[in-house]
């Protein structure tokens, strides 16, 4: 359906979780022992029961949704070590040696999942592309040629350009030869038979709620049953253990946007990533009847803060307008993503005393590579084995401290800015289909007007640490700047670090 006001479709939902049929599991009720318990059903999370089952491991999977609908279920998958303009800054910052480490980790993601594709041979429309980062202006150039210069001394394999097969302005442009794209919901569905043939447990609508600390830990659920573990693997985008890392205070959370588009133009092939901003980033993908769907993305930034969300979209259609003879806009999508200080995830232990539980998280936009090598690090930590990355990559590096002081800083200004925002709105004043924070019986309230002209209205304030929620229209859901829950229209939690709803309010 599309709304006839922007010609977008009215409401939000990834191409890869339509015409596909995804297993159904029920909500723990019982307590339960495993090996292995991983929390969040995503790449890394789905991964890494797969490695583990398969290695005799008893595994537990639980998700507090339905798997596959987090950040996985909304990317734009491409499979790629070209993480924009990455090395260039990441020799900057901590040296060639690891610089050149980042790569090869990737690289190893990649072959991970080119090697599970072929061994149960997946149909999962994955396919070789030429990945590309360009500029357009004379800013960007410089940059891109500095990026060059990187992949040379990393040894990477790097193309140049100045132009691409398009359009759009370019007067620069770095390649990566032999990257890939697929569909990952048809990946990871295979995968999940797999576990399940291995012995592997999964439960959704089940959502963890605490880590009690133990030899084993055992994990609270929000059904009033434990799971006691030797290891638990927090794969749930957002740690949701925050009391001993603290990661809401390293981490910042960003928003980007997708459309997918139809066009009768011939797409040329490969994967396009802007330099400039604000970015856009391009792909195809084959529908089921063989008509090619291009995947129009870009447009970040902090969740719950910046312009209504519906202009993001707006943007991405009239650049897909300027460049291509849109026919149809039959999908849009937004995606949520963890940004760490230094531009590498944390993935391992949660702290140097922690050593049972494992966390995976800050895949800065880039989850198909680094969800995972991520996974095959927890899976060897798991095993004893020793893994190549795992220092990179480990939680208890102490990198980025400027970064996170300037994040707890915009923390606390939208903390007292929630706070002291004058409130002008009742719910009487709102139309059919529109949110906002409205006053109700003298205090804040988040307000929204549904198409049947419903109210559906619920408590403003965050339950992870009390900062005011904001309204976002594109998306119709109830998003924190501060630390970047989201919540659905009724008050249920989407994103985390928060674990409990609003409270809805008569």
């Amino acid at each position: 359906m599309t709304d006839k006001n922007t010609n977008l479709p009215q409401f939000p939902e990834p191409y890869w979780r339509s015409a596909l049929t995804f297993p159904s599991f029920s909500k723990l009720d019982k307590d339960i022992t495993t090996d292995v318990l991983i929390v969040g059903g995503g790449i890394t999370g789905i991964t890494s029961a797969y490695l583990l089952a398969k290695q005799g491991i008893k595994v537990t999977l639980i998700e507090a949704g339905e798997i596959l609908t987090g950040t996985t279920g909304h990317t734009t998958a491409k499979i790629t070590a070209q993480h924009g303009l990455i090395y260039d800054q990441l020799i900057t910052e901590h040296g060639e040696e690891k610089a050149k480490l980042y790569y090869e980790a990737n690289v190893d993601g990649m072959k991970l999942i080119k090697d599970l594709v072929e061994e149960h041979s997946i149909e999962c429309n994955l396919t070789a592309q030429d990945a590309y980062v360009y500029a357009n202006t004379d800013e960007y150039k410089s940059k891109v040629q500095n990026e060059l210069k990187a992949y040379q001394k990393l040894g990477i394999r790097g193309d140049y350009a100045e132009s691409i097969p398009f359009s759009i302005p370019c007067k620069a442009a770095v390649i990566m030869k032999d990257q890939a794209q697929f569909h990952p919901l048809k990946y990871l569905t295979a995968l999940i038979s797999k576990i399940l043939e291995a012995g592997g447990t999964i439960y959704e609508r089940t959502t963890a709620m605490k880590i009690e600390d133990g030899d084993p830990p055992t994990v609270q659920t929000d059904t009033g049953y434990t799971i006691k573990s030797n290891q638990v693997i927090v794969a749930s985008h957002f740690p949701f253990n925050d009391e001993t890392g603290l990661y809401f205070a390293r981490v910042y959370v960003k928003r980007s946007y997708v459309l997918g588009i139809k066009t009768d133009q011939e797409y040329p092939g490969g994967m396009y990533y802007s330099a400039d901003n604000p970015t856009r980033s391009l792909r195809y993908t084959e529908l089921e009847n063989g008509e090619k769907l291009i995947l129009v993305g870009g447009e970040g930034h902090k969740t719950g803060q910046g312009i209504s969300t519906i202009e993001h979209y707006e943007a991405l259609k009239d650049f897909s307008s300027q460049y291509f003879d849109v026919t149809d806009i039959p999908y849009r999508w937004s995606a949520q993503d963890i940004m760490s200080p230094d531009n590498i995830p944390f993935v391992g232990p949660v702290t140097s005393t922690h050593q049972n539980v494992l966390i995976a998280t800050g895949y800065a936009k880039w989850g198909m590579t680094n969800g995972s090598i991520a996974a095959k690090i927890l899976t060897d930590h798991i095993l004893q084995r020793d893994n190549r990355y795992a220092e990179l990559y480990a939680p208890s590096r102490l990198k980025g401290l400027k970064n996170i002081v300037q994040v707890n800083a915009d923390v606390a200004k939208h903390l007292i800015k929630g706070k002291l925002a004058t409130i002008l709105k009742t719910p009487e004043d709102l139309g059919i289909d529109e949110g906002a924070i409205v006053k109700v019986n003298g205090d804040k309230a988040g307000c929204y007007r549904d198409h049947d002209g419903q109210l559906h209205i619920v408590d403003s304030t965050c339950t992870h640490m009390g900062c005011e929620v904001a309204w976002n229209s594109g998306d119709r859901t109830w998003d924190c700047p501060c630390h970047s829950s989201r919540y659905s229209i009724t008050g249920e939690v989407l994103n985390g670090p928060a674990v409990e709803p609003l409270k809805k309010i008569r």
